[in-house]
Parts: structure tokens; sequence; C-alpha cells
């Protein structure tokens, strides 16, 4: 029999669910079943799958060893060369400066060197995260952006702090700006609404006017900074945070990112890739605050973070006459 004490990082989520993330590679059926035949308790009595863990709960798993190590996937650190800089960080919260071409999360192509993985190699390294003496959690990342996307990302590096984060986004709490580089001259901020729909096989989204099956509301602002006869310096802030909503969103309205190569403009991307070899979207973000801090983390309130432009895309903005401030 083993035991597992509730701690923070696991309260406030149904046992079923926490039992699939605890031993992910036993089957919903299975941990159903040991449920019900009173092989998995709580606090020495049987419950529902629905069950809400509470802090200190205990959770008696009447179960051998080798049948819960055999169910466990306990998560393997590996040794990467640091590339995000460190922007901010205390015991809730980390924030991070991603680099361009490096992605948050994995996918088919590079599962390993990946923004995430960095993230738990510096943690681990200062004995902040440590996978054997968790039950289940992991840091996470609160916000994404795309590969070619540099900026800020926030990390959650408990449970806590991952709810109350993710509330903060979903509640318009937390402003997130970024700096683009648009074809176009614009002079006046824009309010710009409308909806996206995403087709998964192209991994491209289209921007409507209307509402449809399958399509989110959408919400961008932004504010030209400095412009000359065919470009302009934007200020985005993303209200809504859907995936690829500023590099659609702008390229609808006539305006498509510099070095965009999805929804920008394949003859000026050429004139920049000859001119400067920038490969990719001109989107930076680079200023996040926080609003309305749920209690335990109000000593972030009112506080805002910015992360300079990267080299290559200071040096197009020199070119422009505009200096970060």
């Amino acid at each position: 029999m083993k035991e597992l004490i509730i701690t923070p990082n696991e309260a406030e989520q149904r046992i079923d669910r926490f039992l699939k993330k605890f031993i992910p590679k036993a089957s919903k059926g299975f941990i159903y079943k040991m449920i019900r035949k009173k092989r998995i308790k709580i606090n020495g009595v049987r419950v529902s799958p629905d069950y809400i863990l509470q802090i200190d709960d205990t959770i008696q798993l009447y179960l051998s060893e080798d049948t819960i190590e055999g169910f466990r996937d306990i998560k393997q650190i590996i040794s990467f060369e640091q590339l995000m800089d460190i922007v901010y960080e205390d015991d809730n919260i980390l924030l991070v400066n991603k680099p361009k071409g490096l992605l948050v999360h994995g996918d088919y192509k590079e599962n390993k060197n990946t923004l995430i993985n960095q993230i738990y190699y510096y943690l681990n390294k200062k004995g902040t995260y440590k996978p054997k003496e968790e039950n289940t959690f992991s840091p996470a990342c609160c916000n994404r952006l795309d590969r070619n996307t540099s900026g800020i990302i926030i990390v959650a590096k408990n449970y806590p702090s991952l709810q109350a984060v993710n509330s903060m986004i979903k509640e318009d709490k937390i402003v997130k700006k970024y700096l683009a580089l648009v074809k176009g001259r614009l002079y006046k901020k824009e309010d710009l609404k409308g909806f996206i729909l995403k087709d998964r096989k192209t991994n491209k989204v289209e921007i409507i006017p209307q509402e449809k099956k399958g399509s989110k509301f959408i919400h961008t602002k932004y504010n030209p900074i400095i412009h000359n006869e065919n470009f302009t310096l934007l200020e985005i802030n993303l209200i809504t945070g859907r995936s690829h909503q500023i590099r659609a969103h702008l390229a609808s309205e006539g305006y498509p990112i510099i070095g965009d190569y999805k929804y920008g403009n394949k003859e000026v991307n050429s004139i920049f890739y000859d001119k400067f070899k920038l490969n990719s979207q001109f989107l930076h973000a680079y200023f996040i605050q926080f609003q309305k801090c749920p209690s335990f983390l109000t000593y972030l309130e009112g506080k805002s973070f910015k992360v300079s432009l990267p080299n290559d895309l200071k040096k197009i903005t020199g070119t422009m006459g505009w200096e970060e401030k």
C-alpha cells in the first residue's frame, strides 16, 4: 500500500484527474475500477471519481509498488544550453525572454530542445523543481508564442499560481503588448474585432467578420510608434490571445507583418531578407503588466516588465530612426 499526501500543487482537482496524471499509463477504466473496488481510498474511505481533493487529504493506493511504478511516467530532466533570458523570478512565477526559433512545447519535429524543457532544467539545477518529489505537478507556461516570435513567457512554478495566472489571462487582467513592423503607412490607433477560424490541415487561420461554427472572437488593438513611406512600427495590445491572431488580423486589414512567410507579402519579405537576412516575422512580445491580482499575488499588482528587441530587429528599426526607451 502506498500513501500520498495532497499538497497545494494537487488540491482543488478531481481525484480521477489527479490519478490520471499520477499514473498516466493506466487506463481510465482501470482507475475507475480501482476506486469502485476500494483499492483506492481517500482518508481511509471510498469516494466517487469526482471527489475534489483538499490540502492534506491522504490517498491510499492498495496496489503493489511494481504496479504503480509501471504506470508512472516521471519526467526526465535533460541538460541544455540556456537560450532564454530570465526577466523576473519569485517563489510563484518566472518570466523568461524566449528567443525566436525556440518552440515553447515540442512538436513532431522537435520535442527535446524546447523552452519548457529548458525551464525544467533551470529550475531543477536551482533545486526548486524535483520531478521525483512531485506527485503530478510540473512548472507550466501560461502563455504561448509561435516558434519565430520572441518575447516574454509567464511560467507558473506551482499549481495555485498556474490557476491564478490562467484566470487572469482569460479575464484580461494581464496586459500583453507586442512590437511588430508592418507593410503600410499607419497614422492612428485602431481597435480591431472579428472572428478567427482555424484550418488544422494547413495550420493557418482565416479572419472573418461574423461568427461562424468553429470560430472564436478576437480583439486586437494597435498604436503606430514610427513610420516611413512604406512601413510602420506598431505597438500591439493583445486583448484575446488566439493562435496566429496578430499575424492574421493585421494581414486581413492589409498590413501584413514583415518577414511573415505564412500571412505576409512575399515580395516585401524578399527585400528584407536580402537586406537584413530577416527570415521570420518581425513580432516581439515586449511588455507584460499584472492587474487585479488575487490575494497571494498582490505583490505583483501594477508591476510591469519589458524586454528589448532582439539585435537583428533593432538593426531594422535603427534604419527608421527609432531607438527603444
